[in-house]
């Protein structure tokens, strides 16, 4: 049932009513049953309602359980691959060169905002249209949170380098989770909560480790 919901809400970026899922899914189960398993959800801390007529929507915990058990990873086609190895490799030895071509080749690969930094100051971003092109950032409060942070240094390296524990090559952390205003909605890699996790993070670590490669 969580995975159900979460692709469902992945999909649309809208509360996700126990109605859409009876209609949408071939559960073989009741709407009633339906209803039970979401309130199940809620009182689990998997899911939330905004509001009292409003479906519901994953919490950050229902996310991380989803990548880590339940999403199936959607990877780059290997023609893809070897056009962004390509890319990068013009820039070899030159790392901030690397970072930028990655970084803009992140973005039109992922279609959202994709930024990165170092730890001396240095940061890239690219991929602004597409927030714009996402119900989740339907919120202009978000995007000027976002641009905003973009533009701080301190809080940038605060993000990159305070916030995260790297204990695994790719990890997500969600805008709840940050306690900073107006940044519910936001995931990071920066992206919408319910952004396409399944291929998100495998092109994210590919990235990754393109650089790690290319900068050696």
């Amino acid at each position: 049932m969580l995975k159900v919901l979460i692709d469902e809400y992945i999909e649309t970026a809208e509360p996700v009513g126990s109605q859409v899922i009876e209609k949408k899914y071939s559960l073989g189960i009741s709407s009633a049953t339906i209803r039970n398993e979401m309130a199940a959800l809620i009182d689990k801390g998997f899911m939330k309602q905004p509001h009292t007529s409003a479906g519901r929507v994953p919490t950050p915990k229902a996310m991380k359980f989803y990548i880590d058990q339940l999403m199936e990873e959607k990877h780059l086609s290997l023609t893809d691959e070897v056009r962004a190895k390509e890319e990068i490799a013009t820039h070899k030895g030159d790392i901030e060169g690397i970072i930028d071509e990655a970084t803009h080749g992140l973005a039109k690969r992922t279609h959202t905002l994709a930024v990165s930094a170092l730890s001396d100051g240095g940061t890239w971003h690219a991929g602004y249209a597409s927030l714009f092109e996402n119900p989740g950032f339907s919120d202009l409060s978000v995007c000027r949170s976002v641009f905003g942070l973009i533009e701080e240094s301190k809080r940038m390296h605060e993000l990159f380098f305070e916030r995260i524990e790297f204990e695994s090559p790719v990890e997500v952390l969600f805008g709840e989770e940050l306690g900073w205003r107006f940044f519910e909605p936001v995931g990071v890699v920066i992206g919408p909560l319910g952004f396409d996790y399944p291929y998100i993070i495998p092109t994210v670590r590919y990235f990754g480790d393109l650089i790690e490669e290319l900068s050696l």
